[in-house]
């Protein structure tokens, strides 16, 4: 189940985090992360399965709602490879979708879960070695909302 982030969920939210740590996330990411979930609740989701916090992600608008961004994507250990990534992506753009103005939707992510967002359709438009951390490097990734609707015309 995705819902909407209550403040209630952050304590559990960042121990997941930190689970991730070192492969997916930097250490220095869980202070940049808990100030996010300050400045961006309304826009952030918790992932539930069986009724248990397990994952979390974010999505916001940008340029006048023509850029639709996923942020902070993640799922404890335990429960990764088992949809739960597709979901959250899917409900994403779903929002998105809702708004005539987009054109793309863009995310920020690592060589890890490049291959992932490929599968969902994103391109990779830009690297950056080591721009998360040591080994972790930036891929700017991009799906074009101009060509998908094009598609369906």
């Amino acid at each position: 189940m995705i819902r909407k982030y209550e403040p209630k969920d952050k304590a559990e939210l960042i121990e997941i985090f930190k689970l991730n740590i070192p492969i997916y996330f930097d250490p220095k990411e869980v202070v940049i992360f808990e100030k996010y979930l300050e400045t961006h609740a309304g826009t952030y989701h918790t992932i539930e399965y069986n009724n248990k916090i397990v994952g979390g992600n974010g999505y916001n608008f940008k340029d006048n709602n023509s850029i639709g961004e996923i942020t902070w994507i993640f799922f404890h250990p335990n429960y990764s490879g088992i949809g739960l990534g597709k979901e959250s992506v899917d409900y994403c753009l779903k929002l998105f979708r809702s708004q005539p103005s987009l054109n793309k939707v863009v995310v920020r992510t690592s060589q890890l879960a490049n291959k992932f967002f490929s599968k969902l359709g994103f391109d990779l438009i830009e690297t950056e070695p080591d721009y998360w951390g040591l080994g972790l490097d930036l891929h700017l990734m991009e799906l074009d909302f101009k060509k998908e609707k094009n598609l369906i015309s």
